[in-house]
């Protein structure tokens, strides 16, 4: 599986932003997907995860009411919708695809080269 992030940018505090994922193959849908962000000078962080074919999510509690994680099958694309964006928001922002739903790095196969997401104060 290939995985190729978009949609990142400049963003005031607040603003919305929506990124997407678009992934090669035609074993999508039976990929778990998450998105993962890494702010400078820190770890990469688990952000929000997907099943492959039913609507059950995971997400971190710094993005629980603010982020939604969807996925459409049928464009092999996963979302993350980012809403009530804060300055700490701020980092590269990765798509994974893993075999299981899980809040681990270690477990995801297939990474993309990440978006840059930036929120000003």
């Amino acid at each position: 599986v290939q995985l190729q992030a978009y949609g990142g940018g400049l963003v005031q505090a607040g603003d919305s932003l929506r990124l997407s994922c678009a992934a090669s193959g035609r074993t999508f849908s039976s990929y778990r997907m998450g998105w993962f962000r890494q702010a400078p000078g820190k770890e990469r962080e688990f952000v929000a995860a997907v099943a492959g074919s039913t609507s059950y999510t995971v997400y971190a509690d710094s993005v629980k009411g603010r982020f939604t994680i969807s996925r459409d099958n049928a464009k092999n694309t996963v979302y993350l919708q980012m809403n009530s964006l804060k300055p700490e928001d701020t980092a590269i922002y990765y798509c994974a695809a893993s075999r299981q739903i899980t809040t681990r790095a270690t477990m995801y196969d297939f990474w993309g080269q990440g978006t840059q997401v930036t929120v000003s104060s």
